[in-house]
């Protein structure tokens, strides 16, 4: 580093983002994109119309695409922000919501901690139960923004709805964001609870159900006067943050219901089935409601069974963290990457 980075920065780590390898020799099962392509009403709407129009600014307030997220939802178009990608939600929440401090589960999505840290936010980290579910009374009263992925974005375990609405509940005087990168693989939405309360910012992303990680898309839906307050970090920040390219395909994958119902479903049902083959091999793995398990070889270390893997052509991800250290995290692939990874494991472990 040099000798100008500004002091409160020199002791911060970074985030560490999964491995996208240059080549395309490796099944890609280490940073939860979806396996399949999103609609084609998203990519055929891009014509060469469009991509000569990106010669002018985007729409500062994502007027088409904010309209289209509150009308799937339910909501009206004051209570939505579009972001670019959900880690700006959550950057935007931090810098918003967190001059009193933030806490959030010791195993959780990597990006909290850096986030704390970046914005000069003071954070605790509350230990996950031992078999790594969320203790939702230890979330009660805590009188600083609750920061919460769910489902969780290193398990796969969810909260039920009527956890999610008594952290809420018991926190008037804080905010409480609820991270649903995941939710549409098992979970159930807090989205109905921004209507009744005026304490929750559920954030989302189209990354993940709606295939569209490249294209960089998130957005928020809480009340109005919250939503105001997070348009005031956006507008000192960056107006023009989702480019009018992704805007219209995140509009088109939003709008295609049936294209998006049948790929989390197929989905889901690989899970489940990867799910049945790992503990057939003597797997420990946690119940996920995410497009990704949490797996432990009842041989192997994990970062063993990563760098074994890695070496016949599959790429998991393994996470130096002492409590799941020996862990490996496994994203949902297509049934025939699903027969892949099987197999290599199973010769990486000798029990073919």
């Amino acid at each position: 580093m040099s000798e100008f980075l500004s002091k409160r920065l020199t002791g911060s780590e970074p985030y560490t983002p999964g491995e996208q390898p240059k080549r395309s020799e490796y099944i890609k099962l280490n940073t939860n994109e979806n396996p399949y392509p999103p609609t084609r009403h998203a990519v055929n709407r891009i014509d060469v119309d469009v991509l000569e129009g990106s010669r002018l600014y985007c729409d500062p307030d994502c007027t088409e695409l904010t309209e289209a997220i509150a009308e799937f939802y339910g909501v009206s178009s004051e209570c939505v922000l579009a972001t670019n990608g959900s880690d700006e939600a959550l950057a935007f929440c931090f810098a918003a919501f967190g001059e009193r401090g933030a806490v959030f589960p010791d195993i959780t999505y990597g990006f909290y901690k850096v986030f704390a840290r970046l914005f000069g936010v003071e954070y605790g980290e509350i230990p996950l139960r031992n078999d790594f579910t969320v203790n939702v009374d230890d979330y009660s009263n805590v009188d600083r923004m609750v920061m919460l992925a769910n489902p969780n974005a290193q398990t796969g375990i969810a909260l039920s709805f009527a956890e999610t609405e008594k952290i809420i509940k018991t926190n008037k005087n804080s905010v409480v964001v609820v991270d649903e990168a995941y939710v549409d693989f098992g979970g159930e939405s807090a989205i109905k609870l921004t209507g009744k309360y005026n304490n929750v910012v559920v954030v989302q992303t189209f990354s993940k159900s709606r295939a569209l990680a490249g294209a960089r898309v998130g957005f928020t839906v809480a009340c109005k006067e919250l939503i105001d307050d997070l348009k005031r970090v956006k507008f000192s920040f960056n107006p023009y943050n989702v480019n009018s390219i992704s805007a219209l395909l995140a509009v088109e994958a939003i709008k295609d219901v049936g294209y998006f119902k049948d790929s989390v479903e197929k989905i889901i049902a690989t899970r489940e089935r990867l799910t049945e083959e790992l503990v057939r091999l003597g797997y420990r793995v946690l119940p996920s409601s995410a497009n990704f398990v949490l797996a432990e070889s009842p041989r192997l270390s994990g970062e063993e069974l990563y760098r074994a893997l890695k070496s016949k052509g599959v790429l998991v991800r393994h996470f130096d963290e002492a409590r799941i250290t020996d862990f490996v995290r496994i994203t949902v692939g297509t049934d025939e990457q699903t027969d892949a990874l099987i197999k290599a494991i199973k010769q990486t472990e000798n029990l073919l």
